[in-house]
């Protein structure tokens, strides 16, 4: 009652004062509608990159951006792709809208490119499948999806650590976010133990986010053998998993490698919901590439499965957008395109595995008593350091290496010329008392 009459108090107080306005001749407004929204918070990594920009230092390293930087720092477009929007360009396509589900042809590479081409549930015909807003999207109308048919609140688990934006997608979209222990701040590795005693711990039939591979922000992922014991803890406890793959090809160099545990679990007939990204592993990061599917138990389900999620996506965005997966398609369905992008991703690959090797280098020759092999240890575009928030502040302030307050580094932006910086950043503000 109080609220409500506060709000009525509010709304006449605008009306005097804008009626004075007039009355004095002014049309500008001193309320409107919106006077009364809060500042939002900024985005970190916005942020972090706007503060990069007005930096001075002639020898500022950005190690905040998510996206592939070649040996000069600089963006890299991938020759298969290039040829692939040469192709696309000379049929002289037209722009019409996709179906809800987006373009037959990329889902079907898509979901072979995850689950395989001999993978039994695609020969059995139990994926539900459509194309979505690159990853960040799939997890959207997944995140819809569950929430609508497991329950507004119900719990979704991720790890300790996990992508920041998994966190708003789910609550926004009326789950519940729970932790499970994944990694160990003290050896910077995972928590294998905790991770299975927490799976144990969980309800029956709780909702699992994992990553497939290439862990962001750790960079940690389990071996294969621990994936078995993961998978035998799922199907303990009956558990839905949702996987979220962003980096496949892009972590080892080897898609089918970095596939691993989707085809696992897939095979193994487990309650499944894969969302999938071509940012990273294709370069096509302003392109919102990706695709969202659903492993069922019948032909039937999948029928019913896939109306439900044109009816999540229908009122979001309708329909997603043609160049991105037309882009993909040609790449994927082309054996010497599809031969050229495998050499190009491991090529990627390869040159963060370099990196990794030289910082690991330049930093122990330094002689700190730090144990540093994680950044070897660890895989994929991140390194999650250990740094405390303070430290990493320090890393921007006194040495220009523009970095996230969670001490993640993006290995992307680590060159053979930069590392001999980075690492004495690293050797003093983790020194320093």
């Amino acid at each position: 009652m109080a609220a409500a009459v506060t709000a009525t108090r509010t709304v006449a107080t605008r009306r005097a004062v804008g009626q004075a306005m007039h009355a004095a001749g002014s049309t500008a407004r001193a309320f409107g509608a919106f006077s009364d929204i809060p500042l939002g918070a900024a985005d970190p990594i916005l942020g972090l990159n706007e503060a990069f920009k007005q930096s001075t230092s002639p020898e500022k390293v950005n190690v905040g951006v998510g996206a592939y930087r070649d040996e000069e720092g600089k963006p890299h477009k991938l020759d298969c792709v290039r040829e692939a929007q040469r192709r696309i360009l000379e049929r002289d396509l037209d722009l019409e809208y996709t179906g809800i589900a987006g373009i037959p042809e990329f889902v079907s590479h898509a979901i072979a490119f995850a689950y395989g081409n001999d993978s039994p549930v695609l020969r059995e015909d139990r994926v539900a499948a459509v194309q979505s807003l690159s990853g960040t999207g799939a997890l959207r109308v997944a995140s819809e999806f569950i929430a609508r048919f497991r329950g507004a609140g119900t719990p979704i688990y991720v790890p300790n650590k996990t992508w920041g934006n998994h966190i708003p997608i789910a609550e926004n979209a009326g789950l519940s976010v729970k932790r499970y222990r994944y990694y160990s701040e003290g050896t910077c590795g995972l928590d294998f133990e905790g991770l299975v005693e927490d799976l144990r711990a969980m309800p029956e039939q709780s909702v699992v986010l994992l990553h497939a591979c290439a862990h962001n922000p750790t960079g940690v992922d389990p071996t294969e053998e621990q994936w078995d014991q993961v998978l035998a803890v799922v199907q303990e406890r009956d558990h839905t998993v949702l996987f979220d793959s962003a980096y496949q090809g892009f972590a080892s160099g080897d898609a089918d490698a970095d596939a691993f545990a989707i085809r696992l679990f897939a095979a193994a007939g487990v309650d499944m919901l894969l969302c999938q990204s071509f940012a990273k592993n294709f370069g096509l990061y302003g392109e919102r590439v990706g695709a969202l599917s659903v492993v069922c138990q019948s032909p039937e389900e999948v029928e019913h499965v896939l109306s439900q999620l044109k009816l999540v996506i229908r009122p979001m965005y309708s329909s997603p957008p043609i160049s991105g997966a037309r882009i993909v398609t040609e790449v994927l369905g082309d054996a010497a395109l599809r031969a050229k992008w495998y050499a190009e991703c491991k090529g990627m690959a390869t040159r963060i595995s370099a990196a990794r090797v030289r910082l690991r280098e330049e930093v122990e020759r330094l002689g700190t008593d730090r144990d540093w092999s994680h950044i070897t240890s660890q895989i994929g575009m991140f390194c999650f350091t250990g740094l405390t928030p303070e430290q990493c502040d320090r890393m921007v302030s006194d040495h220009a290496v523009f970095m996230t307050r969670d001490g993640r580094i993006s290995m992307a932006g680590v060159t053979q010329a930069n590392a001999p910086r980075i690492a004495a950043a690293l050797h003093d503000v983790t020194c320093r008392a």
